[in-house]
């Protein structure tokens, strides 16, 4: 398992050797220039020749294409991601202020989803073609269906329009910290309850679904059959020796979900207005903010590529029969 382990890690490093170039190239080729947006807010449509020249020089954009891209890469390593361009704000810092706050909308949204996605999708396998069955998998195809950013929006319009509710503009931390004041630990839940929620059952519908097939697979399997003719009980022939093998296609799915929900963040945190990272890499976008979305997209690889070795990891412990070449 070490070599394999090794072996995944030098391959996610190429992988994001090759997503860096890829944002930083594509960040100096797309329109705009920061240095102009800066020195017309700087000085209106009075602005001259050396102040331009003296904002690049300043924000080191002056600097050969090769120098700017090693040493951005080499500060990455070093957790040293630069200085915002638009605000003069440390990458880092400002990264690590509003993580906690996509974290804690990710982890509840993949534990939402799992702790009712793969119940279902048991209760769909165990009362095949019943009118259970035929519910359950009508609510998980519209989940499959109606992207997850249009129910937050029809949420917050049906509020508003009924019941004069809309989202805190303003964050409600669940503890008490320097920089965000005093926590509220149920203004913190009632903010977050909403898009989890959505989130949760846009992402449950994939996993209730394939709970479901894996789990009709695995019930006819003949030592199923075995097991009920020894006269266990039902529960146990599901719990023990049905679910766990049922469990590891639908493992994958829950890492694909716990990877994308991280980056899926930026839609959600922009629907909802919570000051997280999907939100911070909108607004470094729109102000063409180099240090911010470089790194940001750079984290979000390979969070993938990690989430993605943590699930093939997590396989041979579902089923010791797998091993790691």
């Amino acid at each position: 398992m070490g070599k394999y382990v090794v072996r995944r890690l030098l391959l996610g490093a190429v992988t994001a050797v090759g997503v860096s170039l890829m944002v930083f190239a594509l960040m100096r080729i797309a329109p705009g220039d920061v240095a102009m947006m800066i020195v017309e807010s700087q000085a209106g449509e009075y602005w001259t020749q050396e102040q331009y020249e003296a904002i690049k020089l300043e924000l080191g954009l002056d600097v050969p294409l090769p120098e700017q891209y090693f040493g951005w890469l080499g500060g990455m390593m070093m957790f040293d991601w630069g200085t915002s361009l638009y605000t003069g704000e440390d990458v880092w810092e400002a990264f690590t202020d509003k993580f906690p706050v996509t974290m804690q909308l990710a982890f509840f949204t993949v534990l939402l989803s799992v702790i009712i996605g793969i119940p279902l999708g048991v209760i769909m396998a165990l009362k095949q073609d019943t009118w259970v069955d035929y519910v359950v998998r009508i609510v998980s195809l519209a989940g499959l269906s109606i992207p997850g950013f249009w129910l937050g929006t029809l949420l917050i319009v049906a509020g508003l329009y009924f019941f004069r509710w809309s989202p805190s503009i303003v964050y409600i931390p669940p503890f008490t910290t320097d920089k965000w004041g005093d926590g509220n630990l149920w203004g913190n839940f009632v903010q977050f309850i909403w898009p989890c929620l959505i989130g949760g059952y846009v992402s449950m519908a994939t996993k209730s679904r394939m709970m479901r097939s894996t789990m009709l697979e695995v019930l006819r399997q003949d030592y199923i059959r075995t097991a009920h003719s020894k006269g266990l009980r039902s529960f146990i022939v599901v719990y023990r020796h049905a679910l766990k093998n049922a469990l590891i296609p639908v493992i994958t799915v829950i890492g694909i979900t716990i990877a994308f929900t991280i980056g899926g963040s930026v839609i959600t945190e922009r629907v909802f207005i919570l000051p997280g990272v999907g939100n911070m890499m909108v607004t470094a976008m729109s102000n063409r903010d180099f240090p911010i979305v470089q790194s940001l997209v750079l984290f979000f690889a390979m969070w993938i590529v990690l989430t993605n070795l943590l699930v093939d990891l997590s396989y041979g412990w579902l089923d010791p029969r797998i091993r790691y070449e």
